[in-house]
């Protein structure tokens, strides 16, 4: 089993905001052919997936930001699962707007539900993705990350979605290596870079034709 937990604050008023795209995307990947329908349980909002053969749960914890620890921690001990179960999904505005970037391990680098997990496991020894939402200017972040994305914002988020996606199943199949490989960047192929003042081509000198008689007549039978 594989615990998949997107982390946001619950109710229509924080819907849709930076801060919630790690709700989004759980939404996203519940859209999938043969998801159950969410229950409440453990504090949080809790399908059920399948994936390569294995059951796969995906959570919205409903304990809001802060305190998103609490519910992970619950649905680890009451399905005696490990740290290498789970994957956590947070908004980074550290990162630029649909930038992803997946890690094993490190600190919460400001993210206070990865603090709070943190807290709750005793140990910063869990895989996180982290989503970027665009960087606020200086002194604005909390407004910043409580703000909606705008209409010219979402085509590019909704591409870091589905991209995002497509890494978690492969962190489900084949580990988290293989995740880090697509959404960190490295398995992306190099730009060609354009040739600056390509040398034109040389002209070929034109042939004479041969045997032309040097005052041809219009006449044919003159």
């Amino acid at each position: 089993m594989k615990l998949l937990v997107g982390l946001g604050n619950p109710g229509g008023k924080y819907a849709g905001t930076r801060h919630n795209v790690g709700f989004d995307l759980i939404d996203y990947l519940a859209q999938a052919p043969g998801v159950g329908s969410f229950r409440g349980q453990f504090q949080c909002l809790v399908a059920e997936a399948t994936e390569g053969g294995e059951k796969i749960l995906l959570v919205k914890p409903q304990t809001f930001m802060n305190l998103s620890g609490q519910a992970v921690r619950a649905i680890l001990d009451f399905y005696k699962l490990s740290n290498d179960d789970l994957l956590v999904i947070c908004d980074d505005y550290n990162l630029p707007l649909g930038k992803l970037r997946v890690r094993a391990n490190g600190s919460a680098g400001g993210q206070n539900g990865l603090k709070n997990i943190e807290v709750q496991l005793g140990t910063d020894a869990y895989a996180r993705l982290r989503i970027g939402v665009g960087q606020p200017g200086p002194g604005e972040a909390v407004d910043f990350v409580l703000s909606r994305f705008k209409p010219g914002e979402r085509p590019t988020v909704d591409d870091a979605l589905a991209l995002a996606a497509s890494g978690i199943s492969l962190w489900i199949r084949n580990g988290l290596d293989a995740c880090m490989n697509l959404l960190n960047g490295s398995a992306k192929p190099e730009k060609k870079k354009p040739i600056r003042n390509p040398p034109k081509p040389e002209k070929e000198p034109k042939k004479k034709p041969e045997h032309q008689p040097e005052n041809p007549s219009p006449n044919p039978n003159e």
